[in-house]
């Protein structure tokens, strides 16, 4: 049995990842601050007698004595992300500082969750780990996009200097169940737009494409990664290489709920990538590792998520 904290344990990604590691026979602490997590994403956890759960913000100090760190903390989706933009870079700069402060006194070894993002609107595609990314320093994305290269760079820097044993993994567009309802990713928005019968409402023309993989899928990526002896360390992609059109992503969320919702068009955000698909050749060669959720199967079991709780809500 081991001692896991995962930062960001209630948010979307971290509540299934503390769900998968207690059923693995660990002991896992969730800590967050609940600014985007939720404690419905991890109330059915709580009756286990080896989770624990800490209301704590990884941009103060945090001292435990752990195995293991999965770093997921910070706001994921541009709503969340942009409402404080300092606060984002400080929570991806400084939970990197103090989360691998703590592996170094622990002597722990510690995943940071990092992001497609840190590739921006890319001139390569796929996109490939050796790409240095084309990044707006000062854009409205930018406090998240560069908050994330930051921490890859600190955890390299504390691997180098500091021998802390890391490991970097780049997630791309990752849906299921739990998804914060207003978070603003097409996914979620579609879904909850559809289910009402609302318009749905498109940025841009729909081409841009994007590359979506299921939660489960993910979370097999993340843990064959932590597995890894120390010579890996990465970046290494995480994600669907599958790639649809945005507008392909609605019509069919408007099938599958049998939906009156119509297509509504607006401008594109700045910045907003034009494509997005990981190369996963290096997933493939070191962690033995690929999705094998298709896209219809994860939308299925999102969308009977958001009908629950929509019912749920009145």
């Amino acid at each position: 049995m081991k001692r896991i904290l995962v930062t960001g344990g209630a948010g979307f990604l971290g509540s299934h990842l503390c769900e998968r590691l207690l059923n693995e026979g660990n002991e896992v602490i969730s800590l967050d601050n609940y600014f985007t997590g939720q404690k419905r994403n991890i109330v059915h956890l709580m009756d286990n007698p080896y989770f624990e759960i800490i209301r704590h913000d990884v941009t103060m100090p945090f001292f435990i004595e752990v195995d293991e760190i999965y770093n997921l903390a910070c706001p994921a989706s541009p709503i969340h992300y942009q409402y404080n933009g300092i606060k984002t870079v400080k929570t991806s700069v400084m939970g990197a500082i103090n989360m691998l402060g703590l592996a170094k006194r622990i002597k722990a070894k510690v995943l940071q969750a990092s992001t497609s993002e840190v590739y921006g609107d890319p001139q390569i595609h796929p996109q490939t780990e050796d790409y240095w990314g084309h990044v707006n320093p000062i854009g409205i994305r930018s406090c998240y996009d560069e908050g994330k290269r930051v921490a890859e760079t600190l955890f390299m820097n504390y691997h180098d200097q500091n021998n802390v044993r890391i490991k970097i993994i780049r997630i791309f567009n990752t849906y299921g169940p739990r998804m914060h309802p207003n978070d603003g990713r097409v996914v979620s928005n579609f879904i909850i737009q559809a289910l009402k019968n609302e318009d749905i409402t498109i940025f841009g023309d729909g081409s841009q494409t994007r590359s979506f993989q299921y939660v489960d899928d993910l979370l097999n990526g993340m843990i064959k990664m932590m597995a890894t002896g120390d010579d890996f360390v990465g970046p290494v992609n995480i994600g669907n290489p599958g790639e649809f059109t945005i507008k392909e992503l609605a019509e069919k969320v408007i099938s599958m709920t049998g939906s009156k919702s119509k297509l509504k068009f607006y401008p594109l955000p700045s910045d907003d990538p034009l494509q997005r698909k990981p190369d996963i050749s290096l997933a493939k060669e070191k962690l033995n590792w690929e999705p094998s959720i298709n896209l219809e199967t994860g939308l299925e079991k999102t969308i009977n998520f958001f009908d629950n709780l929509l019912k749920e809500n009145g």
